[in-house]
């Protein structure tokens, strides 16, 4: 199988305008968001971050640090992660079913998809694992390495995720139409200026 469409900038990307002003419905609005505002971007923050709090307090526990809260915050951070996946998933699938079955822009959203589905069920084991240390505040081995593996793929999905974006140009916001300028007519600035000139002659 060929992975060069995957690559950004290995092919002309597609360009996937919207139009600003396309009237929004409330279900788009709940599943999709704005036009140029979209809601599975800001939810992913809200999901990696939790994700990426968890790895760190895994480490810093694992090294000694915060006594017995390191293990007590890790399973808090990914019991959080796993709760803001949920919202974070339904409305990148939103998105995702909008698009044109087959096309690059599909694929690599496929891609994304797959792998960053495959990493929250990663950080769901490792929930499951740290139960334990959530229990009587340590860092398990289990719950660590599948955290930081999981938080490995999570870097690889995101990776993805913004050629879906900076690449293939999903849900950028067209830029208004406006009337060019004759090439004949002076520039406004150069009109004030003459009209600033002649006005001080006068004066």
């Amino acid at each position: 199988m060929c992975w060069l469409f995957l690559i950004p900038g290995a092919r002309e990307p597609e360009r996937d305008v919207e139009d600003r002003t396309s009237k929004t419905s409330v279900t788009s609005l709940v599943l999709h968001g704005l036009p140029g505002h979209p809601l599975h971007p800001p939810l992913t923050d809200a999901t990696i971050g939790m994700f990426v709090l968890a790895s760190a307090l895994g480490i810093i526990g694992a090294a000694g640090g915060l006594g017995d809260a390191a293990g007590k915050a890790m399973w808090l951070a990914l019991a959080g992660g796993l709760i803001a996946a949920v919202p974070t998933a339904l409305t990148g699938l939103a998105d995702w079913l909008t698009l044109e079955w087959g096309s690059r822009r599909w694929r690599t959203a496929t891609v994304h998809l797959l792998v960053m589905v495959s990493a929250v069920v990663l950080f769901a084991i490792a929930a499951w694992l740290q139960w334990s240390g959530w229990q009587d505040g340590t860092v398990t081995t289990g719950g660590l390495i599948l955290t930081l593996v999981a938080a490995g793929t999570l870097v690889v999905g995101g990776w993805f995720g913004g050629a879906v974006v900076f690449v293939h140009g999903t849900r950028v916001l067209g830029e208004p139409e406006s009337t060019p300028m004759p090439r004949s007519a002076p520039a406004p600035d150069v009109v004030s200026r003459e009209h600033a000139t002649v006005e001080g002659r006068r004066g």
